[in-house]
């Protein structure tokens, strides 16, 4: 039977297009989302565009039927509709003392349900908290997730070991052109464009890339990049794909201490010959979902507490030289000359991004939407790195199946421009490490 939806205003500001996703269904707008999409219809941000783009959308559907059985959506079955304002329902008001937004949503909601005695009716948003409100009344809730990774423990890795590999196999392995076709090694699985590989014999191992074009494992050496020496095979794999400027996009998962976003400048440094500026960006998520305008102080002390971290990795590789080393200076001065530049995401937008090595850091508190926005901007000669952490989310309506990073994972695996690799092994120090397993 076809069901009756309610959407919250988060799921709009989360995908502009999610009303087309309810297939031949009926979708209901309370006014109150209206009355808050207004508040947010100004800005550059994603969720000012999706304001934006769903209030036109809507105006474009508009008519008597919008309010009178429900304006059609695309050439289904499908309908939406606005549901107005309506006097507060006496179980809501003997639960709900403070009458936010969202307890006028929720009573919007629960009038309609109980007009249809609380069968096929469904109240959509992204709100935990919401959802347990709406489910202690009585209503029915779910999460959307029209984009969400379903298996996130069997997610890619970028990375298989392969043992008892023959010891003739190995030292050939060894030595030049340093590459064995995947037919010798008795793979039977599917392998995916510049997966890495450990191969093994006892003590003794060897790194390699799959090349889908030549059906063969290259070897891979470990690289130091302006100081930076990688400490494990993972890192290694890591610079070799950042390096590499033949794989345009690539991501770095892992937890903290893993060295995800110092190998991602360190590599950026070593080929910004190649690039015309880098740039190094991350998605601001401010403490209790607060605008950064709460915070006092001009922009640029707003946001440098959310740009530390990233000036903090820069500083690590400048001390890796002397005050006075060419290297040391040359990233001072490349700071100067905005040849690097560090910044929100949201202030990226508008910029042109053509033979630019853009890093993403923290790219697991971005949307979808988001990260389709950034890839989709990159022009001739960009690279694009995504960096950050599946677990650690501090966006209010994401998790680790529907963030942004994890999509790009599991959506990108096996195109030929793309690599990832997830690090494991923490390299901060051994009380971080420690911490990070047994707190």
């Amino acid at each position: 039977m076809k069901k009756n939806f309610i959407l919250d205003t988060n799921v709009i500001l989360h995908d502009s297009g999610c009303i087309h996703q309810f297939k031949d269904n009926h979708v209901f707008i309370p006014i109150t989302v209206i009355e808050e999409l207004d508040k947010f219809k100004k800005g550059n941000d994603v969720i000012n565009c999706n304001a934006r783009d769903f209030l036109r959308t809507l105006d474009a559907l508009s008519g008597d039927m919008i309010l009178n059985g429900g304006a059609q959506i695309d050439s289904g079955e499908g309908k939406i509709s606005i549901l107005l304002e309506v006097p507060l329902d006496e179980k809501i008001r003997e639960n709900f003392n403070v009458i936010t937004p969202d307890v006028r949503i929720l009573n919007i909601a629960y009038t309609l349900a109980k007009k249809h005695d609380f069968t096929h009716v469904v109240f959509v948003t992204k709100d935990v908290n919401l959802r347990l409100r709406a489910r202690s009344i009585g209503l029915k809730t779910e999460n959307y997730n029209s984009k969400y990774v379903e298996n996130i423990s069997d997610m890619y890795t970028g990375l298989k070991i392969l043992d008892n590999i023959g010891e003739d196999l190995l030292d050939e392995f060894y030595q030049k052109p340093g590459e064995i076709h995947i037919s010798r090694l008795g793979i039977t699985e599917k392998l995916f464009s510049n997966e890495n590989f450990i191969l093994k014999n006892g003590s003794k191992s060897a790194l390699g890339m799959f090349d889908e074009a030549g059906q063969s494992l290259k070897r891979i050496q470990p690289r130091t990049c302006y100081g930076i020496k990688p400490r494990n095979s993972e890192q290694t794999f890591a610079l070799n794909a950042m390096l590499n400027p033949d794989i345009p996009l690539v991501t770095l998962s892992g937890k903290a201490g893993t060295g995800k976003t110092l190998l991602a400048l360190a590599a950026a440094l070593e080929n910004k010959h190649l690039y015309r500026q880098i740039f190094v960006a991350r998605p601001v998520v401010p403490l209790s979902n607060k605008d950064i305008g709460f915070l006092p102080g001009d922009v640029a002390s707003k946001l440098d507490p959310y740009m530390q971290p990233l000036y903090d990795n820069l500083s690590v590789i400048q001390a890796h030289f002397n005050e006075n080393n060419t290297n040391s200076k040359q990233i001072r001065q490349l700071v100067e000359e905005e040849k690097i530049v560090i910044t929100p995401i949201s202030y990226i937008r508008g910029r042109s991004i053509v033979k630019v090595f853009f890093i993403v850091d923290e790219a697991q508190n971005l949307t979808p939407h988001e990260v389709k926005t950034i890839i989709t901007r990159a022009g001739e000669g960009t690279k694009i790195v995504f960096t950050g952490d599946i677990f650690q989310i501090d966006h209010p309506y994401l998790d680790s199946q529907t963030n942004g990073l994890a999509f790009i994972i599991e959506k990108m695996k096996g195109q030929r421009v793309y690599a990832h690799i997830n690090l494991e092994k923490g390299e901060r120090s051994e009380l971080a490490e420690l911490a990070a397993k047994i707190l």
